[in-house]
């Protein structure tokens, strides 16, 4: 085993990763950098800062572009950014995520058969984010006003040449568009047609969205024609989103198709800015969201990965990718069970399970030469001075406590997970299915400027196939799915009117001495911090550039309990020691890893799309990498 280990090594050694050939180039930029999901919505960033905006602007354009592109979001979903503000030397959080409407209980969902809340339609929406959180950055961070920022998004809802990837999406859902009278009026641009949905390159046009936007962007100059200033004229827009006709009609369409949103769970919407949680991994420090999104899980995992000698494993060899699994599966065992929205009680013990005494504890779990197809959360309390009080919840699911591991304490799952026995045999459709839920995306946004503002934005929600509220033209979002309905998987997240569910969303920022190191953000449902935390090494750990950090290879952990898709406890169980590596990875660490107890699949594609930006201060200048997978661009300068 040792002479295999070795020879892993020694391959992945090979792979010079500092010589590695990029299939796209690195953007290179002295003034500013503006990356997302569309190429048209990089330029409708650029075209801000073209016209003086700070990175702020910059961002919020590209989010508006992006939610009108349909680009795996829409208006009503959501948005988590985390903003460096230069005059401050702070990272601040912005909470834009929807909440559970009136009558949403678990109650309400189990009466339907449901495990979980559903994953499509009226009924898998929380209130819109979204709008909320773009005018409150802007209104406080930005400079410009919402109708110059809104303009680029207006001349894409009146009509843009739609590209083949949105597309195929909407053709390929199509049937379930037909189920919502106004998703298929927007969507279907050919009905009865063999293809009903737009072509790649056919000016889509959204006259309703048209309208809606245009709405805000009144109540913000008539704001300002009875003297209010920007930030008052901004935040009118919002009001008359969540409070004015807008919000009406919204409510009524929603309604209208089953729905369960009403004007006063709009009325009472307020997103949070925060003080995001971080860590210090090696002399930087890690910024990420706190317990609504599954952000703190990778602040987890690097504080576990400290505790080993990653570099001298190697690049991908099979003692890294074993140790890294390991620590992602502890990792995701404690965010399955302890994360959910802070605002609501029961309190999550998250200075326990950041704390650095924790981590080495879990670290001490860790095999050297076998996957723990059993690992399971851990008791965060005694790190906090207090007592866990789910103790015997954790006994009833069936989660014992093992002291066998050098004294310390680790849950042990009884029927949590699904040995690879028990799904390798699975049809090829069970596993498409499988991975759409674990891969389903989203976008990211990245901006940063001069002056030295940075953002890093994950937004989400109201994906195609899409709900569209009345004649808003706004798609729901279909957040609810990421609740629980029963506490025994996690007592912090159970659904629940006015809260929030804990999501998958995650941007990331880091500082070096005190300045901006790196913003990064990616795509993927569960596999975000996971994507992440290996993009992050491979250029700490491996000497990388941001654009080969994009490219590299990754691996992907099964053993999680999904966030998104499906309604049973079985759709989402965690399917133990699966890995996912790329088609490229050497034989003898394949060979390695499956005596370790892996079962491994492979693809050319192991990572959603990574957006990131490198800070040189050495030379004064930006680095942007944008993945080599998806239609994701940027455009520095």
């Amino acid at each position: 085993m040792k002479h295999l280990l070795l020879t892993g090594c020694l391959l992945a050694a090979v792979l010079t990763v500092a010589a590695q050939q990029t299939q796209k180039p690195p953007l290179h930029g002295k003034h500013w950098m503006a990356i997302t999901g569309k190429p048209l919505a990089a330029t409708a960033g650029s075209m801000i800062f073209q016209k003086g905006g700070n990175a702020i602007d910059a961002a919020c354009a590209m989010l508006a572009a992006t939610c009108t592109m349909w680009d795996v979001l829409s208006w009503g979903g959501e948005t988590q950014a985390l903003i460096y503000n230069p005059k401050t030397k702070k990272v601040i959080g912005i909470n834009a995520l929807g909440v559970a409407p009136t009558g949403a209980t678990a109650a309400h969902f189990k009466s339907q058969g449901l495990d979980f809340p559903p994953e499509f339609g009226p009924q898998a929406a929380v209130t819109p984010g979204t709008p909320a959180g773009l005018c409150h950055m802007l209104a406080e961070y930005g400079t410009m006003s919402l109708k110059q920022i809104l303009a680029p998004a207006m001349e894409l809802a009146a009509g843009y040449p739609i590209e083949a990837q949105t597309a195929n999406s909407i053709e390929r859902g199509k049937a379930r568009i037909k189920e919502w009278p106004y998703s298929k009026a927007v969507f279907l641009t050919h009905p009865g047609e063999k293809r009903e949905a737009p072509e790649a390159g056919e000016i889509f046009v959204q006259k309703d969205l048209l309208e809606t936007l245009k709405k805000m962007v009144q109540a913000e100059e008539e704001a300002l024609k009875q003297k209010k200033s920007r930030k008052e004229a901004i935040y009118a827009a919002a009001t008359r989103f969540y409070k004015g006709d807008i919000a009406k009609e919204f409510v009524r369409g929603c309604q209208e198709q089953g729905g369960l949103i009403t004007m006063q769970d709009l009325a009472n919407y307020k997103i949070y800015e925060e003080e995001p949680m971080h860590t210090n991994y090696k002399g930087i420090d890690v910024y990420k969201l706190s317990q609504w999104t599954q952000g703190p899980m990778m602040l987890q995992a690097l504080n576990i990965l400290e505790n080993f000698d990653l570099k001298k494993m190697g690049y991908n060899s099979a003692e890294y990718i074993h140790t890294v699994y390991q620590a992602m599966n502890l990792s995701f065992a404690d965010r399955d069970f302890y994360y959910g929205d802070p605002y609501f009680p029961p309190e999550e013990p998250m200075k326990g399970l950041l704390s650095k005494a924790y981590a080495r504890q879990r670290a001490g779990l860790i095999s050297a030469d076998k996957n723990d197809a059993m690992a399971g959360p851990g008791d965060p309390y005694p790190f906090e001075g207090k007592s866990n009080p789910y103790l015997e919840l954790l006994k009833k699911r069936g989660l014992l406590i093992d002291t066998t591991k050098r004294s310390n304490p680790q849950f042990m799952p009884s029927h949590d997970v699904r040995n690879s026995s028990a799904y390798i045999h699975n049809s090829e459709l069970e596993d498409s299915l499988y991975h759409d839920r674990l891969w389903r995306g989203t976008t990211s946004v990245e901006a940063a400027d001069e002056s030295g503002w940075v953002v890093s934005i994950t937004p989400s929600g109201g994906w195609i196939p899409a709900c569209i509220a009345g004649k808003t033209g706004v798609g729901m979002s279909q957040r609810m799915q990421s609740f629980v309905t029963n506490p025994e998987l996690n007592p912090f997240n159970v659904v629940e009117p006015g809260k929030r569910p804990r999501v998958t969303l995650t941007p990331s920022l880091a500082l070096k001495n005190g300045k901006p190191y790196l913003s990064f953000a990616v795509q993927g449902g569960d596999t975000q911090d996971q994507n992440l935390l290996q993009f992050f090494l491979n250029m700490v750990e491996f000497g990388m550039t941001v654009q080969q950090a994009t490219e590299a290879a990754n691996i992907n952990s099964n053993q999680l309990w999904l966030s998104l898709g499906g309604t049973k406890e079985k759709d989402r169980q965690p399917r133990a020691g699966h890995l996912l590596l790329k088609n490229t990875t050497p034989e003898p660490v394949r060979n390695v890893l499956k005596q370790m107890g892996y079962t491994l699949s492979f693809d050319d594609r192991t990572s959603g799309p990574i957006n990131a930006i490198w800070f040189d201060w050495e030379h004064g200048s930006f680095w942007g990498g944008s993945s080599n997978h998806g239609e994701d661009y940027g455009i520095g300068w």
